[in-house]
């Protein structure tokens, strides 16, 4: 990870877990609990102004920030002095209701929910172009040898997938959007072949590295050259822009994969390609390299279908944010819930190195305008960011906010507050959950840079 990657993606961490605290900040003074601290970062302290009861403050480490509550070191205090309940003083966190309580950690997540829809908003507002291929696929048995769901159910190397249970499917990453949600579910496919519909039934197997769907299909890519590489070897041998390839050393290329294909296999190191420019057939030789037994760098970006979503005015934009995220709060469930369906954790669960550097990489290709989307691109991994961070904050763990809501239900229903013991007891299980989930993260982190 760069130096760059590496600041980009703690302060894109840092705004996320900055606004789930404003949430806890806000919900405490709404309920006349007392804040005593509230800081803009960790860290030494920079700069502090108290107004009122509440101290503001500047830490020298802009990664988030904090709210600390009047009382809530009473645990600590309890445990020192051996009490048998926790002391509670008029504006203090123990000293309010449950149901305050419950406020008050609830309301973290939901700033989580809110910087969401604010965030898709504002990109559905300001609109985006969207660069994906179309929705005609191959098999990816024809070329791995391999049996997946889309043989089974009989579609065909060219098929068009206009549909997947009534849902309208145009380009192939709506089509991996679906498939991916839908493991080990029976869906409905429509299928145009060469301008005859008709329809099948698919289930999608469930993909334990990575946690989602897949039936083995790769996208129909037109080997038509869109960018070029100056120094890449198919700029040096000629090629331009706008060129089509139709076959390599004499083997008639189709698509894209046709072509990678042939490389992989026979990896000559030099090729006689022949194209198409405007409508005049030539010939050209590429020399290639392997570097590493890597695949051939052609130096090509394939020509791919472009379209805009933008929001005619600010409410639909709001629509547009609220569905985004909902839609992406049920998707983040969805994936929790594949933990416990036999995923590879140290594949698909990524530890604090990794969501780092993913957060980074995103928003410093976006920002330099290397990615579709840009800037939009950034702002939209944010919004999933925070969303992730709302389902896991809410999960019936002791340390995070939903094992703390379990605990002020219980003592709604009760009418009676946990012995310290219990929730010691409580809060130790919890230690020994989220150490061991990142244990297991931070070993998935080391696996995947190792891989890079």
């Amino acid at each position: 990870m760069t130096i760059v990657t590496i600041a980009l993606g703690l302060a894109g961490l840092g705004v996320v877990v900055f606004f789930h605290e404003l949430g806890h900040f806000i919900v405490s003074r709404l309920v006349g609990v007392e804040v005593e601290e509230f800081s803009l970062g960790w860290g030494p302290r920079l700069f502090t102004k108290k107004i009122g009861a509440t101290a503001y403050t500047i830490s020298a480490l802009p990664i988030g920030g904090y709210c600390r509550m009047k009382g809530e070191d009473s645990y600590r205090k309890a445990i020192e002095q051996k009490l048998e309940e926790f002391p509670r003083e008029p504006g203090t966190y123990f000293g309010a209701s449950p149901f305050k309580r419950i406020l008050i950690s609830f309301g973290g997540p939901f700033m989580n929910v809110v910087f969401a829809v604010i965030v898709y908003s504002l990109v559905m507002a300001v609109g985006y172009d969207v660069k994906s291929w179309d929705n005609r696929i191959i098999l990816a048995s024809q070329f791995d040898g391999g049996s997946y769901p889309a043989d089974t159910s009989g579609l065909e190397s060219g098929d068009r997938i206009v549909s997947i249970d009534g849902k309208k499917i145009s380009t192939f990453a709506e089509l991996q959007e679906t498939i991916a949600l839908s493991a080990k579910k029976s869906i409905q496919v429509s299928v145009d072949r060469s301008g005859r519909q008709m329809g099948v039934n698919m289930l999608p197997e469930f993909d334990k590295e990575s946690g989602i769907g897949r039936v083995g299909v790769y996208p129909w890519i037109e080997p038509v050259i869109e960018v070029i590489d100056s120094a890449g070897p198919a700029a040096l041998a000629g090629l331009h822009a706008g060129d089509r390839i139709l076959s390599i050393n004499g083997n008639k290329v189709e698509h894209t994969i046709a072509l990678f294909s042939f490389l992989e296999s026979e990896k000559p190191t030099k090729a006689t390609v022949r194209f198409d420019r405007d409508g005049i057939e030539s010939e050209v030789t590429l020399v290639l390299a392997y570097p590493s037994g890597s695949p051939a760098d052609l130096g090509i970006g394939w020509k791919s279908a472009s379209s805009s979503v933008r929001a005619s005015g600010l409410g639909e934009a709001l629509a547009m944010g609220i569905s985004e995220t909902g839609s992406t709060i049920a998707a983040t469930y969805q994936g929790i819930a594949t933990l416990f369906m036999g995923v590879d954790i140290l594949k698909a669960v990524s530890g604090p190195a990794r969501i780092t550097w993913m957060v980074g990489s995103v928003a410093q290709s976006g920002l330099s305008g290397e990615s579709a989307g840009g800037l939009s691109m950034a702002l939209n991994f944010l919004a999933v960011l925070s969303i992730g961070l709302f389902a896991m904050n809410l999960l019936p763990i002791p340390l995070l906010d939903g094992g703390s809501i379990v605990l002020f239900i219980i003592e709604l229903f009760r009418h009676k507050a946990a012995k310290v013991k219990t929730v010691l007891r409580y809060q130790t299980i919890g230690m020994v959950t989220v150490a061991a989930l990142f244990l297991l993260s931070t070993v998935g982190d080391v696996l995947f840079f190792s891989r890079k």
